[in-house]
């Protein structure tokens, strides 16, 4: 098997072109004739995923958000990124980021959050675009089992994504059924949100003056950049154990959260 049928894999699920104007999802460093030997999953990559890469002798990382983002001039060790990709290609090791394609995909990350959060009937929040035989949009809405109040909700959160705490405006006074959600940094989205009649919306980050209005309106509530889409590896394992039987998979054990709760 080798790298490219991976990726392969990967854009069939996510193709590229699902992905937002400013992403720069896909092929990162490497090459894809070369057969796999392992896959390390992670969120970000790093020098420290990389290193943990050549330890269980993975020759591909695939990673949630690119590691190469904005235009390199040149590739020394003025900054992580930089040094990431030298330490990548001195050890051969192909890296491939699938980023908003596979955030607005569907089955898709925000697809995942809300499997972890148990909704059903969920479907898309947002105008929908079809690429490739794919349907995508920016959210998801769907529906809780049994309708919960703003605080029992708050604590399911907390469990389910494992956060030390939950940013929150004004508690709602009514039970949430019908939840709204965008993985990452989805404030884009509360309008819609409310728009589909959502109880409440899960984010993962959200600039203060964006909490003002919504006073029982519905219930925001923003849970991390990281902690939101942190089950995308379980995500990428499941496409690649599906269309590429054989392949090694490996979640990184590698916490790159640069956010830390004192």
């Amino acid at each position: 098997m080798k790298i490219k049928q991976v990726l392969n894999a990967l854009e069939r699920f996510a193709p590229l072109p699902l992905q937002e104007d400013y992403d720069n999802a896909g092929l990162q460093v490497g090459l894809t004739e070369t057969e796999v030997s392992g896959v390390l999953l992670c969120l970000d990559v790093t020098e420290d995923v990389v290193g943990e890469a050549v330890s269980l002798g993975c020759n591909m990382i695939v990673s949630h958000h690119p590691l190469i983002f904005h235009r390199l001039a040149s590739i020394t060790d003025v900054n992580y990124v930089q040094r990431t990709v030298r330490k990548a290609i001195k050890n051969d090791i192909a890296i491939v980021s699938m980023h908003t394609n596979i955030d607005n995909a569907s089955g898709g990350v925000n697809f995942k959050i809300a499997e972890k959060m148990d909704l059903h009937g969920v479907e898309f929040l947002g105008p929908v675009r079809t690429v490739e035989g794919v349907n995508g949009a920016s959210g998801v809405v769907g529906m809780l089992e049994k309708p919960l109040s703003a605080d029992d909700f708050i604590v399911m959160l907390k469990r389910v994504f494992d956060v030390q705490c939950v940013q929150a405006n004004q508690l709602l006074r009514r039970k949430i059924s019908r939840v709204a959600l965008c993985g990452g940094a989805g404030s884009f989205m509360l309008d819609a949100a409310v728009k589909a009649g959502a109880d409440a919306f899960v984010t993962g980050e959200m600039h203060y003056h964006e909490y003002f209005g919504h006073e029982q309106e519905l219930q925001i509530c923003v849970i991390g950049h990281y902690q939101s889409e942190q089950y995308t590896n379980e995500l990428f394992r499941s496409i690649i154990e599906e269309d590429c039987p054989g392949v090694k998979c490996y979640l990184t054990k590698t916490n790159t959260n640069p956010i830390i709760y004192i």
